[in-house]
């Protein structure tokens, strides 16, 4: 008995795409001329996509800080009018830790030359990283046997 495969539901390899290691915001959606504008558009993303309330956000969020945190400082905090209103530091990781929104870490490491990414695909990074000095040593290699059969033929 052989199995019939449909080609409508064969999967192509050359249609794959492999994922992106890192997620994050598009640029459209959080532009603005100062950092504080682009962050405030940033968590009001962040907010409006995470799948959570913004009163079950506040919740949690003020459960992992100890401290109540109201949805108007929320809303502060996304409106980029409110330019008096910017998140700290131990906000910031009590919203990324209510949304598990990665978006907002590459948000900080981007501008930075840094990215993020998830901790399985470091031995793969540190991996290819050592090829790439593998590959720069045998270049060094070639080039000092190169010298020294030339220096031998004088």
């Amino acid at each position: 008995m052989s199995a019939r495969i449909d080609a409508a539901t064969q999967l192509s390899l050359l249609d794959w795409v492999p994922p992106s290691p890192t997620v994050a915001f598009e640029r459209d959606l959080v532009r603005g001329n100062t950092f504080e504008r682009r962050l405030s558009r940033a968590i009001s993303v962040c907010l409006e996509t995470c799948g959570r309330s913004r009163e079950q956000v506040a919740d949690a969020m003020s459960r992992r800080l100890d401290r109540h945190i109201s949805v108007n400082i929320l809303n502060a905090y996304s409106s980029p009018e409110r330019e008096t209103h910017v998140i700290s530091v131990p906000r910031y990781e009590a919203l990324l830790a209510a949304t598990q929104d990665q978006r907002l870490l590459e948000f900080i490491a981007e501008p930075h030359g840094l990215a993020v990414v998830d901790r399985r695909l470091l031995p793969m990074i540190q991996l290819a990283e050592v090829q790439i000095r593998k590959r720069e040593i045998s270049r060094m290699e070639a080039g000092l046997r190169r010298e020294a059969r030339w220096g031998m033929a004088r």
